[in-house]
């Protein structure tokens, strides 16, 4: 480990950025022993980007789309991507809203230290829109509740160790939206606390 008195965080993200700010707040407020050193994103218009860059975070933005209109391939994307989250000694990589499935160097480099976060229970709804897929389950009653996880990065999607999992109910009736708004509250907490347990 790199640190001494914080643990050096890297956050990929790709969206809003909230649950970065999460970190942040929880950084802020004292009860993460951490730094934020690098947000690096996939997406150019990630609004995670400038949440990173008004608080003088450095931050790394390549897309696939770019790499491959410069003749590169999904193999070379990955290699940026290892030797760039590489490059800022990280304890810890934080997937929060990345949307792309990490390449075998990533996984190799930070196998035991990068976590995802997962809008699902373990082994439910993987994959994209997650939410999406419960709040469907539920209209056919299927599932009367989905839950928010925090687990390790493997090769497999989504199915890494949980190191934090909260159960989340759906309420009859209640719509795709309030649902997602009480998720992302929960995926706040439940971040924070993986990212505690894992750095302790």
């Amino acid at each position: 480990m790199h640190r001494q008195n914080s643990a050096r965080l890297v956050v990929l993200a790709a969206g809003h950025g909230s649950n970065l700010q999460a970190i942040f707040d929880a950084i802020d407020a004292g009860a993460l022993a951490a730094e934020v050193v690098l947000v690096v994103s996939h997406r150019a218009d990630a609004h995670a980007l400038v949440r990173a860059q008004t608080r003088g975070i450095a931050t790394a933005v390549h897309t696939l789309a770019a790499m491959k209109a410069q003749g590169g391939t999904r193999g070379d994307f990955d290699a940026w991507l290892t030797e760039t989250v590489a490059g800022a000694q990280p304890d810890l990589v934080v997937c929060a809203g990345w949307m792309l499935i990490l390449g075998e160097p990533f996984l190799t480099t930070f196998a035991g230290r990068a976590i995802n976060l997962h809008p699902a229970l373990p082994g439910a709804f993987i994959g994209k829109d997650a939410i999406g897929q419960a709040w469907e389950a539920a209209q056919r009653g299927e599932v009367s509740e989905t839950g928010v996880m925090v687990h390790e990065v493997v090769a497999d999607l989504d199915a890494g160790a949980p190191i934090a999992v909260r159960r989340v109910p759906i309420v009859p009736g209640e719509p795709i939206e309030a649902l997602t708004e009480r998720i992302h509250a929960v995926e706040h907490e439940v971040l924070v606390a993986a990212i505690a347990r894992k750095i302790s």
